[in-house]
């Protein structure tokens, strides 16, 4: 059982989700603290290759008010830890075009640590994002239409 801490909910609006994909941070002490108190923003993050690294930037970690001096950079880029054959495969994948990495969502796992849910994502055009609008629309009429029918 996770235990979710923010979702990025731009990221279904802006983005097609093609692929998921889970993997750890690298953080410091204070923002761990700072997770468990559920002080980040994801809105306008992404994750982009830096050699053969992964790294998360504009994730907003508000700083710890207990830490003082031991405090970091509340919107510094972090690394995301993958297995080797796992970036390998997202660096191919990437390459395609108009595809980039979106974290979806972080959370603590069973074990305590923080984990982050990368989306590979392809950007939605303008009458995508009104299709899903209509979609929405219409599966929220359904839905009470056949609530009042059985009631």
């Amino acid at each position: 059982m996770s235990n979710n801490i923010a979702t990025n909910r731009k990221a279904h609006r802006d983005y097609e989700v093609l692929e998921s994909l889970e993997c750890g941070i690298e953080l410091k002490g204070s923002e761990v603290k700072s997770l468990r108190a559920a002080k980040i923003n994801l809105n306008d993050s992404f994750a982009r290759f830096e050699g053969t690294e992964i790294f998360l930037y504009n994730a907003h970690i508000s700083s710890y008010a207990q830490a003082s001096y031991l405090n970091v950079d509340p919107d510094r880029h972090r690394k995301l830890l993958l297995h080797k054959k796992q970036i390998q495969r997202i660096n191919g994948k990437l390459t395609q075009k108009g595809l980039t990495l979106i974290p979806l969502k972080i959370y603590f796992n069973d074990r305590g640590f923080a984990k982050i849910e990368l989306g590979l994502c392809k950007g939605k055009k303008l009458y995508d994002k009104r299709e899903s609008v209509k979609r929405r629309e219409t599966d929220k009429l359904l839905r009470r239409v056949i609530k009042d029918r059985r009631g």
